[in-house]
């Protein structure tokens, strides 16, 4: 009965910490956070966070079109000069950059305004690569507001000026919503330990 007891309390615990990380972000990052481009300031560049282009289904993810659409948006209000994408590139036969920069060509993004970062695993890495691979201290990250909140507060821990642009947010079932917290609560626990991305590399200029 006494190990029960022990057991319940420690799920408690765990329970109410991911509970507080989520909305300690959320809290952390709310003046830092844009939904329209007339409001927001302008920034050299715009980090454009990757997602798989496709859904198992085959249709193209929400989730995906819609950082595409928000890229776009910020680029011809003139929020931004650049776009750097960064994704996943762990596979010969996956490689969200190079979707990401074909489809902002295709929309009237020049490819000499585009960079590609291939080893965007995860936030984290992202948000130091940013910084530590292409020399950008001030960003706009371009996201789902959700994505966007844990971002910048990444950003923040690493000594990065971060605001986000919120693309569009598709409407997200339990299963999505439980993830991020648990992505929420990883992120914080990443800081806690120290963890380093997975890749850095050499430097990469961009104008």
């Amino acid at each position: 009965m006494k190990k029960l007891k022990i057991l319940i309390l420690i799920f408690v615990f765990i329970t109410l910490g991911v509970f507080i990380t989520h909305h300690w972000m959320s809290f952390k990052s709310k003046d830092y956070i844009y939904s329209d481009t007339d409001s927001i300031p302008k920034n050299k560049v715009g980090l454009v966070l990757g997602t798989g282009k496709y859904a198992p289904s085959g249709n193209i993810k929400q989730y995906y079109k819609y950082r595409v659409n928000a890229a776009v948006d910020l680029y011809k209000a003139q929020k931004i000069d650049y776009l750097l994408i960064s994704g996943d590139n762990s596979r010969t036969d996956y490689d969200e950059p190079t979707d990401f920069k074909n489809d902002l060509i295709a929309r009237g993004i020049p490819e000499a305004k585009i960079f590609l970062d291939y080893a965007g695993f995860r936030t984290l890495d992202s948000m130091v690569r940013a910084k530590e691979i292409f020399g950008q201290t001030s960003i706009t990250v371009i996201s789902q507001k959700f994505h966007n909140e844990r971002a910048i507060y990444l950003a923040s821990h690493f000594n990065i000026n971060a605001i986000g642009f919120n693309a569009k947010d598709p409407i997200r079932g339990k299963i999505t919503h439980l993830r991020e917290y648990l992505a929420r609560s990883k992120a914080s626990l990443d800081l806690v330990f120290n963890v380093s991305p997975k890749f850095l590399g050499e430097p990469i200029s961009i104008p």
